[in-house]
C-alpha cells in the first residue's frame, strides 16, 4: 500500500511544480520515485523514508544550481534591473566626494554615483549604468570613439 502513497506524493509534487514553475518541489518528486521503487522491492517504511530524504537532498544540492541557471534563461529583466547596461544623461554633476549627482533615463531622474571614487561627470555627459544600489545608479563614463 505504501507504493500507492509514494505515487500519490509524486503526482502531487509534480503538480505543484507544474503549477508554480518555481523549482521547489521537483527535487522531492525525484525522492518520491526512489522511495516508490524501494517500496516495490519490498523495503520497510523506514528505509523508504530514508531514501526519500537522501535522494531529495542530493538532487536539490547537486542539480538545483544547474537547473536555476538553465531554466527561464530568456526571462526578461524587469523594473530597475532592466536599466543595467543602458545609458543615461547626467542632469547634475556627479561627484562622489561632494555626494552630488543625478542622471535621467526613461524620463525618470535618479541619484547617481560613479564607480571610480575620483571620477567627476559633468552635466549632459552620457554615462553607462553599471549597477543599482538602493535608489542610486552606479555609473561609468561612456568611452567616446575617436574619429580621424
Amino acid at each position: 500500500m505504501t507504493s500507492v502513497y509514494w505515487l500519490i506524493a509524486f503526482v502531487v509534487l509534480v503538480g505543484i511544480e507544474a503549477a508554480t514553475l518555481a523549482l521547489t518541489t521537483v527535487w522531492f518528486a525525484g525522492g518520491a520515485i526512489a522511495a516508490f521503487l524501494l517500496s516495490l522491492a519490498g523495503a520497510d517504511v523506514n528505509a523508504q523514508l530514508t531514501v526519500f530524504v537522501i535522494v531529495s537532498f542530493v538532487l536539490l544540492i547537486f542539480t538545483r544550481p544547474w537547473a536555476v541557471s538553465h531554466v527561464n534563461r530568456r526571462a526578461e529583466k524587469t523594473n530597475a534591473d532592466s536599466l543595467v547596461g543602458r545609458q543615461a544623461r547626467v542632469t547634475e554633476e556627479i561627484n562622489n566626494i561632494q555626494g552630488t549627482g543625478t542622471a535621467v533615463i526613461g524620463g525618470q531622474e535618479w541619484t547617481a554615483r560613479t564607480q571610480e571614487e575620483d571620477c567627476v561627470c559633468p552635466v549632459d555627459e552620457i554615462v553607462e549604468i553599471c549597477a543599482i544600489q538602493g535608489v542610486k545608479l552606479i555609473v561609468k563614463r561612456v568611452q567616446k570613439e575617436i574619429t580621424s
